[in-house]
Order: structure tokens, then sequence, then C-alpha cells
């Protein structure tokens, strides 16, 4: 039987959990967790009312030890997609902190509220037997970008083997400490930043909210890792040129990680002149938990996402369906994946699920390149980020980075519209730099060459657009069909 969080079972006194100045050891977490688990037990599914908080962190805990399929929600959730989420996965009840208020769908349901207050050191009662592998543990929602969110069914053993996989990748050990701002009601914030430090046997040092200050303390302390998404990443990249204490923190860390999205070149560059530390990407989505990774043993590959993490197998395929083999560097392909670590089902959706899955092969949607030492590098979505112009399959993310190797572009987006001619053309939305130290804005023909001149002719951008600011969700990741609306 493969326990998910031994160091719980075995009452490890080591510190596990901190959010603000609250904390609690793994034996306290025990305790708390496992007497919540006692009266969720028999449930099939509950819903989490997923605050960065110390009580999502036990309510999700209690389930999984429950073997109680819990169901996270954001709680910045529009009312049209929470209806959709409580009815499509009908939770008989919910979890949330005592001081919670909760909306409408959420309010009606029964209600537990998580109290962390008393979290007495002995060993509490015995937890409950190990539940299967297969046993759902969570159902995390799409982000419905395509229609309405579908609902993720995740099994136990996909949690545990990405978690396995990362532990290799980057050598996470209990002694670790992780530092982080992430939400909790997704597959980064919770599934890596508080169940893999809790299967390691390690901590988490949560910050409630992204500050550059509470990373300069907590890496100047404890902290030994830090997991963030680009958003997070520019402002520390920032603001490390200026701040010698912040740069300092982030050379003493152990491992920086950036996911959800692609971190520009520009911040990867200023994060390792100003720390001397490199950066890690690593690939992954909701349905499949992490494929690639660049490792932490292993040569740079900055700009890219690694290799295929231990266990998972990932293959490009071209437009017929065949897959692509060896690696050029440039031919792009979709990235399809099989390995444990994948999803069971999307919940309620046969049809979804069924088109979701080539043989045996998980149909990604995101397009790569994959270089000659096997790394690959994210190209963008099928439907937002590949542009078909002039006869070439064009990846938004290297003019993206183009663009943002100007001094006076803080932020692009770049997006294809269709064009009689071309068959797309290629679009830039782009927030110039502000600030004392800027210079003036520069101007769409300026942009333009310079895209020319860093890549080909036939990337060259023939509209700019001048933003205030690119939409983007609570991950960081840019709204681009919002750019278009």
């Amino acid at each position: 039987m493969n326990v998910l969080f031994p160091a719980l079972r075995e009452g490890s006194p080591a510190p596990a959990l901190r959010f603000g100045d609250r904390t609690l050891s793994h034996r306290q977490l025990a305790s708390v967790a496992g007497a919540l688990a006692e009266r969720i037990a028999g449930e099939t599914r509950i819903a989490v009312w997923a605050t960065p908080t110390l009580d999502t962190s036990v309510g999700v805990v209690a389930a999984l030890l429950a073997g109680v399929a819990a169901v996270p929600v954001n709680p910045k959730i529009g009312e049209s997609e929470l209806a959709h989420i409580v009815g499509d996965s009908a939770p008989s009840l919910v979890l949330a902190g005592a001081d919670d208020e909760l909306p409408g769908p959420l309010a009606a349901l029964p209600r537990i509220d998580v109290d962390t207050t008393e979290a007495p050191e002995e060993p509490g009662p015995a937890l409950p037997v190990e539940p299967a592998a297969e046993t759902p543990a969570l159902i995390v929602y799409t982000s419905g970008t395509t229609g309405p969110p579908k609902g993720v069914v995740l099994p136990r053993r996909a949690i545990a083997h990405t978690l396995d996989a990362l532990q290799d990748a980057w050598q996470w050990t209990a002694d670790d400490v992780l530092v982080h701002a992430l939400p909790l009601f997704h597959v980064h914030g919770l599934i890596l930043g508080v169940l893999g430090p809790l299967r390691r046997g390690g901590s988490v040092h949560h910050l409630g909210r992204f500050d550059t200050d509470a990373v300069t303390r907590e890496l100047s302390g404890e902290g030994t890792m830090l997991f963030g998404v680009p958003t997070m990443y520019h402002r520390l990249a920032v603001a490390a040129g200026r701040d010698p204490a912040l740069a300092k923190a982030l050379s003493r860390a152990r491992l920086l990680v950036s996911g959800s999205a692609a971190l520009p070149l520009t911040d990867h560059e200023r994060i390792a002149a100003a720390s001397g530390r490199r950066v890690i990407e690593r690939y992954g989505m909701t349905e499949t938990l992490m494929n690639t990774s660049v490792r932490a043993d292993g040569p740079e590959a900055t700009g890219t996402v690694g290799v295929p993490l231990p266990g998972v197998y990932v293959r490009l395929v071209d437009d017929a369906g065949q897959a692509i083999e060896g690696g050029d560097g440039e031919t792009v392909g979709e990235i399809q994946v099989r390995g444990p670590n994948l999803f069971v089902e999307y919940l309620n959706r046969p049809d979804a699920t069924a088109a979701a899955f080539d043989g045996g092969w998980f149909r990604t949607g995101d397009m790569a390149v994959r270089d000659a030492a096997g790394n690959y590098r994210i190209v963008g979505r099928r439907a937002t980020d590949l542009i078909k112009s002039g006869g070439y399959k064009i990846g938004a993310g290297e003019i993206e980075n183009a663009l943002l190797a100007h001094p006076g572009v803080a932020e692009a987006a770049v997006t294809g519209v269709p064009d009689e001619d071309l068959g797309e053309r290629i679009v830039a939305w782009v927030v110039a730099e502000r600030g004392p130290d800027a210079g003036p804005p520069p101007s769409a023909e300026e942009l333009a060459d310079h895209v020319a001149r860093q890549l080909a002719p036939h990337k060259r951008p023939r509209t700019v657009h001048f933003l205030d600011a690119l939409p983007r969700n609570d991950m960081g990741k840019i709204l681009k069909r919002e750019l278009h609306a």
C-alpha cells in the first residue's frame, strides 16, 4: 500500500504547515485532520472553500485521509460558474473556515467549519485505513475557456506519482522548506505547494499573499525552495536588481521553480544576473499533473520545460497524428502524454473524456518543439498561440520573448487574426514600460522592426495594440480570448 502522507501516520513532530503566525506539526495535523476525517467519513464528494489558509489545507488533508473526493472552490469565482460547479459535482457538504461567508449555492449546503485552534501534540486516534490508489482524491475544475468548466477527477495514484517524480527531479527531501503564495484551488498551489511538502515530510511556509519583502524574509531564514508563477518572478526580477537583500535571499534558495505559464527569458536573465541562481520551469496540466521538468541535477535548460519526468511518456505529433521523431528544436507538434500521472475522467462527461485521448495518449492541446537533448520548449496552446501565417507555423511565445527584450516593453502578448492573404496575421498587444527611468514609449513600427531583426521577417507583428494592462487569471496566465473581445 502506498501511504500518501507517511509523516502524518508516523506522528512526526517536525513542522508541516505554516500560515502567518499559525503552525501545525505533522503530528498536530494528523490529529486535527484525522478528527475531521472521522466526521466526513462515508461522504462521496465534498466542496472545500479554498482560501489560502491553514483551514483549507486541513480540510483537504482530512478529505484525503477519509477517502472522500474534495472539490476545491475558488473564493473569487463568479456566480454562474459556481452554480455550474456545485450542480455538476453535487457535493453533500462544504468545508470552510469559521469566519468564511459562503455564496448562495454553497451556503445552501450542510456546512462543517474547520477548527484548527485545538491541535494537541499528543497523538490522536488512529488514522483511517489508507484508501486504494484509484480512489478519487480531488476534482479540480478547468478554467472553462472553451465552454463550461469540466471537473477533472484526479486519483490518489496520480498525486503520489507526480510528487514522487518531482522528488527525483528536484532532489526534494524532508529538509526542504517550501515558500509560496499561490492560491489553493489549483494544482500548482494545492497539490505541489501543500501536498508536496506533506508527502516528503517537510514543511511549507505560505505567505498568504505575494510580497517581495516576505519572500526576502522567508528565503533569508528557513526557506529552501520557492514556487511561483511568471507574474511573481517578474516582480522579483525587477526588485532584485535594486534590492541587495532580495538578491542575496534568492541566491540562498536551493531551488526556484516557475510554472503555470512560460517565464519570459528577460526575467530569467534578470534573476540570474542579480542572484546567480537560475529559475527552473516545469510543465503540467490539471488533467496530467506534472509531465516534464528541468532537473535540479541536470544541465542548464533555460527557456525550456525540461525532460519527461520518471515514469511519464511524452511525444510530439504532427497535424496528421504521426509521431515526430528526433529533436531538431524547430519542428512544432502537439504534446501527447501517457503515464500514471493522468486523471481518470471528466466528471459526468464521457464524451469529453473519450475525445481527449488518442489511444492511450492524452491530447494536451499544447504545441512544442524538442531539442537534441530531449528538452521540450512550449510554443503555446494550439487554439490561441499557434499562428499559421504565410505558410509558416509560428509560436506566439518566441515573438513575445522578442518583444519583452525591448527596453520599452513591460508586458506583451501575441495572437493571430484571420487574414485573406496570409491565412493569419500576427497581432501584438503591448504594455509599455513606465516609471521615472523609462524612456519614451516605442512606436508600433519600432517594435515590429525589432522583432524582425531578432527573429525573422515573417514573424514581424502586422498590428501592435498598446494597452494599460493585459488581462490575466488568478494564476497569472494571459487571457488571450479577452484581448480580442
